[in-house]
């Protein structure tokens, strides 16, 4: 396959074979030609854990003290007056019988979506649909529950919900190449330490095992394992 000049130019800023700490890694980052629109920031976390052990799935959330840089769409699923709560919150939409509606009929053109505790019994009924496209409200995320307006303005804010998959990484989106240096070391270090934070019990080992940084055009850029753990004490 052949590159464009300006994946190849990019390429030569990077060193695959070396470790960058935290905020090297971002600097080279910032310094990498970006595409024509204002590309994402991901990062990728191998984490030593077995996901098919019910006490080693790492599932969370966390408030990006600098948002994602994305406008979240998201919907409450709720009977009145928590409805009005919720839009007066900042929610885009909110209701319950029309969109449970709509979401049967395949609609799921939204980001996030919250749930009351006492209109689960329906949105249960989603479940198969709104798993697959990671929106099914959840307690431990924070998304089924009375406090709305809580939930909405956190959402909007840049609260994100993380998850490691059957391979054990977890990936996630911590900003845009548009953001500051300091804004996207902000972001990836509280991630890294509420992924830290969490580690569970009964995992043996090497925790944190591989981190890479990478905008959506770019080559990934790996963080040396020790410099995370300096950089969060």
């Amino acid at each position: 396959m052949k590159h464009s000049k300006r994946y190849q130019s990019n390429t030569e800023k990077v060193d695959r074979t070396q470790m960058y700490a935290i905020e090297e890694g971002v600097n080279v980052l910032k310094s990498i030609q970006i595409a024509k629109f204002d590309e994402t920031v991901d990062i990728a976390i191998k984490l030593g854990v077995d996901p098919k052990k019910a006490d080693q799935m790492v599932r969370g959330t966390v408030s990006l003290p600098h948002g994602t840089g994305k406008k979240v769409s998201v919907l409450v699923l709720c009977k009145p007056p928590k409805d009005k709560e919720a839009l007066d919150a900042g929610a885009d939409m909110a209701g319950l019988e029309e969109y449970i509606e709509k979401i049967e009929k395949g609609w799921g053109d939204v980001d996030a979506i919250v749930a009351t505790p006492d209109v689960m019994k329906d949105v249960g009924k989603l479940g198969k649909f709104l798993g697959r496209k990671g929106l099914m409200p959840n307690p431990k995320a924070g998304t089924v529950t009375f406090e709305v307006a809580d939930a909405v303005k956190q959402l909007k804010a840049g609260r994100i919900e993380f998850r490691v998959d059957k391979f054990g990484n977890v990936h996630s989106t911590v900003g845009k190449a548009s953001f500051s240096a300091e804004q996207l070391t902000g972001n990836i270090k509280s991630l890294l330490e509420q992924i830290i934070r969490i580690k569970p019990a009964s995992v043996k080992g090497q925790y944190l095992r591989a981190v890479t940084i990478s905008s959506t055009m770019g080559p990934g850029i790996h963080i040396d394992r020790a410099s995370i753990i300096e950089a969060l004490r």
